[in-house]
């Protein structure tokens, strides 16, 4: 009985409030009804709810909608209770450094004069892990030569062979003359001289003179200089001698192969001046004044320079500079001087940095150096001085000091203290934040959240090297919104490194990554959505991690390569914890009955079995179900509730009707109406309200949340079963002896508790009657829909559902909106178009 006053008396301001309002459309006393007959209907019903309660095991008997406008304390029976619960377990597991914690620890100044009672030597195991890691950062990468870039190198030099080979081949062959007829020089001059001292020197040797005038423009004028005089010289000379030696057509001959040679030396030239390619650019026309032997021994000598180079390997960063004298040196002294320039420039726009670290080599060798560090040693003799009296306690101090248990173990309550008080701060964020974003917390809510929050120190206290921080962030985020996964994020963020020894670069770049997570997930409608926001989270927390190492460690050599493979391990966790919190998602929404967006979009999905039945079996109730859905919806959304929960809820509130879908007009499809051989009221009623308690059997059956089951019994509330209600009273009026009771008419609740559920009780009562509206304007459907809700109102239908009466207005109006969404008006179309074509044949 105390627990029934106790929750009658909560209702009792509201009572009150309805009774003194202006105008309320609540039945009253001024309303005619007797106040007996008003407070047994409303003790019964709060009877009701309490063993509803009891029944389905809530962890507050509030309602879901008084839970939504009252304060923490009315909705937990004892929430002080609950908050210092939180308080201390999370106190006790975080901060157990603080429970044997040195008082004389490092930093501290001794209170005294410690001194050794005994010899000793003892190892700093710290000094020696620190100076270990400062070996392995500091060690040497192994090179080792990748093949990709050797072939790469090996075809960008067989590229620029060929385009040289493509060149000569347009100058043509050289020496194009036998060297016993024209000296290689000769033949060089005579092919790239210009046009008029080629006449010339024609008109020279087929003069009969001795000895004719060279040229008659002077050698200055030409800008050559005074050698090419000697080669012109040279030059006629020998033709001369040709000439002599013989006959005419010979001599005709072999001026026409000069011309020719003439002619293909300037087509080359000009190709080599005029490609844009970058390859051809690197030639000169030196290339074109080499033999062919001189050319062939060229590409052997380089080929056979560039494989001893790629052999030794090039390090990344080689100054040009010395990548020129390696090439000399490989190139050796047997190459004309005039070839080594064009080789350099070969090779060194060729070759490039083929040597990359080994991680396997790097790794062991790291480890090796880190392994022959020798460990730190502290040695002190019998009565030597620890540490004076107002000294600062150093590392090595502390060593000894904890070695001979003087460094005075215990609980540190300052610190124990100052940890609590800042969890408390937390846990009080928490719960107002809570009050504002989510409220109607059950206990099962907050054993989740606690559990999710201390399975990272736990991790951490059996020695992983990781934490489930962005499992955590996703995870509250996706099951109670951002705000609360952004608080419990932060809230560890900051615990945990006061509390516990952890790793400051990777519990940041963690923290971090899982506020990312708690910041977006909570706006995610999707399992693929959150998949890719696990890809971001991971690439997030090796990017804060890279470069925490980056400013921490600088950037040489081993360092690099260190930094990059823990960026890359840091990432990968981000990822496999995303993975885990997708993974265990679904199996934490069954265990703690959690209604999440993804899940409510997930339930509403029509392919779901139990629409698909629903479908299948009750045609007419599914798509009743559409309009009550459409309807719902966009009230909802007027009015700023649920809207994923308000689908999802609407498309489960008859499915009961499976059970004698031919029970329900719109399912019989025009034929036979079966009540009408069932010729009883009673019985008709009893069919109706029938499928309120199958359709819930029917709910648990296929494990639907509790919040979604309650849309089936809410949606009806207790209303009457009008219609046979009034058959039935016409029959006791016809036989007097039948005896009438109203609550056999009536559905056994509860009435609706949380908005959403009130929302879709309105808009399942104005469906049918919108459905048959045909050609009312919008301002009868407007008076009708105003009509239903009235009728709902002053059933006291709406009194716990946390729905005011101003918002009654907005309701109707939505409704009457997509009402006239549905019955748009369409175009007729005229009888010659609508009506079939006939066949050709039939055409005269």
């Amino acid at each position: 009985m105390k627990l029934f006053r106790g929750f009658s008396k909560q209702f009792e301001p509201g009572r009150q409030r309805h009774r003194s309002k202006p105008g309320s459309l609540r039945p009253s006393k001024q309303a005619g009804i007797p106040p007996t007959r008003f407070s047994s209907e409303y003790a019964n019903r709060l009877w009701l709810q309490v063993s509803q309660a009891a029944r389905l095991g809530q962890d507050w008997l509030c309602p879901p909608a008084r839970r939504r406008k009252s304060s923490f304390s009315s909705t937990c029976a004892y929430p002080r209770a609950y908050a210092l619960l939180a308080v201390l377990t999370l106190t006790s597991v975080i901060g157990y450094r603080f429970y044997n914690e040195p008082q004389l620890a490092v930093g501290t100044v001794a209170p005294q004069t410690l001194r050794a009672p005994e010899n000793a030597t003892v190892l700093d195991s710290k000094s020696t892990e620190e100076k270990r890691m400062a070996a392995r950062l500091g060690a040497l990468p192994v090179l080792m030569i990748d093949p990709a870039v050797n072939q790469r190198i090996y075809q960008s030099i067989q590229r620029l062979l060929d385009e040289g080979d493509a060149l000569r081949q347009m100058a043509g062959p050289f020496p194009y003359i036998s060297t016993g007829t024209l000296s290689t020089a000769t033949q060089s001059y005579l092919r790239q001289t210009s046009k008029a001292e080629w006449e010339s020197i024609v008109a020279a040797v087929e003069s009969t003179a001795s000895r004719l005038p060279l040229s008659s423009t002077p050698a200055t004028s030409s800008g050559r200089e005074p050698s090419s005089r000697s080669a012109q010289q040279l030059a006629i000379l020998e033709l001369q001698n040709q000439r002599r030696s013989m006959s005419k057509e010979d001599f005709s001959a072999l001026k026409r192969v000069i011309v020719r040679a003439r002619q293909n030396y300037a087509i080359a030239l000009a190709e080599l001046s005029n490609t844009p390619e970058a390859g051809a650019s690197l030639y000169s026309p030196a290339v074109l004044q080499l033999s062919d032997t001189e050319w062939l021994d060229t590409k052997v000598k380089i080929r056979r320079a560039l494989e001893r180079i790629l052999t030794q390997g090039v390090a990344p960063g080689l100054p040009n500079s010395i990548l020129k004298d390696a090439i000399r040196i490989q190139m050796g002294t047997d190459l004309p001087a005039n070839t080594l320039p064009l080789a350099s420039t070969l090779l060194i726009s060729a070759i490039e940095p083929n040597l990359i670290q080994d991680p396997a080599q790097t790794r062991l060798q790291a480890e090796q150096v880190a392994q022959a560090v020798e460990p730190v040693m502290v040695t002190i003799r019998r009565g030597e001085v620890i540490v004076d009296q107002g000294d600062v306690i150093t590392q090595e101090g502390f060593v000894l000091l904890d070695h001979f248990g003087l460094s005075q173990h215990g609980i540190n309550w300052f610190g124990l203290t100052s940890f609590a008080a800042l969890v408390s701060g937390g846990v009080a964020a928490f719960l107002l934040l809570e009050r504002r974003f989510h409220p109607g917390f059950r206990r099962r809510d907050y054993v989740l959240v606690m559990l999710l929050v201390l399975s990272t120190p736990v991790l951490l206290a059996f020695g992983a090297s990781t934490t489930t921080l962005p499992a955590v962030g996703l995870l509250v985020s996706t099951f109670y919104g951002s705000p609360l996964g952004a608080t419990v994020a932060a809230f560890l963020s900051l615990a945990l490194p006061l509390g516990m020894n952890v790793g400051s670069r990777h519990l940041f770049a963690s923290s971090v990554s899982s506020l990312l997570g708690a910041v977006m997930a909570g706006r995610l409608r999707s399992r693929e959505e959150l998949a890719l926001l696990g890809g971001a989270i991971g690439l997030t927390q090796g990017l804060v991690y890279l470069l925490l190492s980056l400013i921490v460690s600088g950037g040489s050599g081993i360092v690099w390569y260190t930094i990059l493979m823990a960026s890359l391990t840091q990432g990968l966790l981000g990822v496999a914890w995303s993975i885990v919190a997708l993974g265990i998602s679904p199996y934490l929404e069954q265990a703690f009955d959690l209604v999440t967006p993804i899940r409510l979009v997930e339930l509403s999905n029509p392919n779901r079995p139990l629409l698909k039945r629903l479908a299948e079996e009750a045609p007419g109730t599914f798509q009743h179900t559409l309009f009550v859905s459409t309807l719902a919806e966009a009230a909802a959304r007027e009015l700023g509730c649920n809207v994923e929960l308000v689908r999802a809820g609407t498309l489960y509130h008859d499915i009961g009707k499976m059970h004698d879908p031919l029970g329900f007009i719109e399912n019989q499809m025009g034929g036979p109406n079966k009540h009408d051989s069932i010729d009883d009221p009673w019985v008709s009623a009893s069919i109706i309200k029938k499928h309120v308690t199958e359709g819930e059997a029917m709910a648990r059956r296929y494990r639907l949340p509790r919040a979604i089951r309650a849309f089936i019994p809410e949606h009806q509330g207790t209303m009457l079963v009008g219609y046979f209600f009034h058959e039935a009273q016409q029959r006791v009026k016809a036989n007097p002896s039948l005896i009438l009771r109203e609550a056999d008419f009536r559905y056994d609740g509860p009435i609706p508790q949380s908005r959403e559920t009130g929302i879709v009780m309105l808009a399942d009562s104005c469906e049918a009657a919108l459905r048959s509206l045909k050609d009312a304007t919008p301002k009868d459907a407007l008076a009708m829909v105003n009509r239903i809700l009235y009728a709902r109102w002053q059933d006291n239908q709406l009194v716990d559902s946390g729905l005011e009466r101003s918002e009654m207005p907005r309701i109707a109006e939505v409704f009457v909106q997509v009402w006239q969404q549905f019955n748009h008006q369409r175009i007729a179309y005229p009888k010659a178009i609508a009506a079939p074509k006939a066949p050709a044949a039939e055409v005269k």
